[in-house]
């Protein structure tokens, strides 16, 4: 993006998606998808990556002691389970962060959005960093979490924000904690009224990102049912995960069984959690 000039297409893919590393690599089949793709979104908002790079991208380094100590606390936590490898990357405009097993991805450009102070970059860091670290342990879904998309999905996300509320001491995207906490009991009922319907749905079932049902609660940041912050099933997750934990006589081996998610109706029944 020299001198104002948008990449091309053939620019990406020479210099950009030929040379990936594993940040990258991983990054590209659900998010970037393609360099056509990738030029697209950088023409779609230029400014958007120009501040990332000019903004974000040299405030990197300052924030290895946070990552540090999110690791040193995940480390006395889980003292069994590898740290990851870090991979910053910019995608296309679809997604904070994603992990594979030996590495968590974070895409800078949704990170680091205009206008985003060295504060606020440092707290979503932070964030991304405990958060994605999680999805990094989690198991391959079981059949029984597979037979319970809606719950499973709450689980996974949501014992990624516990622990990382657990390890950074800071409540996860507090608007939409804000927003829940003030609604819990219903907001419960129509989480439970999705999941049913799902469970009694062969096609919900088959392909669950479909489901209308299922986007009331995840992957509609821009589209989420009117007056609901995005994403509020991460929310319905981690309350069943403190539930879970609180109720649990060995708390440590409470979080390994929530990481392994092998039954999630059965750690939802033994959370105790139901509003």
């Amino acid at each position: 993006m020299k001198d104002g000039a948008l990449p091309t297409a053939e620019i990406l893919q020479r210099e950009y998606l030929d040379g990936a590393g594993p940040g990258v690599k991983i990054f590209t089949p659900m998010r970037i998808i393609n360099a056509q793709r990738l030029a697209r979104a950088v023409a779609a908002q230029p400014d958007t990556y120009r501040y990332a790079i000019r903004e974000c991208l040299p405030q990197l380094p300052a924030l290895r002691n946070d990552l540090r100590a999110i690791y040193l606390a995940y480390a006395g936590l889980l003292p069994e389970r590898p740290l990851p490898a870090i991979e910053i990357v910019f995608g296309a405009l679809n997604s904070g962060g994603t992990a594979s097993a030996d590495a968590q991805v974070i895409g800078l450009e949704v990170t680091c959005p205009r206008g985003t102070t060295p504060e606020q970059f440092r707290t979503t860091m932070r964030g991304f960093f405990a958060h994605e670290t999680v999805h990094t342990w989690q198991d391959d879904e079981t059949p029984q979490a597979l037979a319970d998309p809606l719950l499973s999905q709450s689980l996974r996300e949501g014992v990624a924000d516990y622990l990382t509320k657990l390890v950074t001491g800071a409540v996860p995207n507090l608007d939409r904690d804000g927003w829940a906490r003030q609604r819990e009991s219903w907001l419960w009922q129509e989480f439970q009224r999705d999941r049913l319907a799902m469970l009694a749905d062969r096609d919900s079932l088959r392909n669950p990102i479909a489901s209308p049902r299922f986007k009331r609660w995840f992957a509609n940041c821009g589209s989420a049912p009117e007056g609901w912050p995005c994403e509020a099933g991460y929310w319905i997750g981690m309350r069943i995960a403190e539930a879970y934990v609180a109720h649990a006589p060995d708390q440590r081996a409470a979080i390994r069984t929530l990481l392994e998610l092998r039954d999630p109706a059965a750690i939802l029944k033994a959370s105790g959690y139901a509003m």
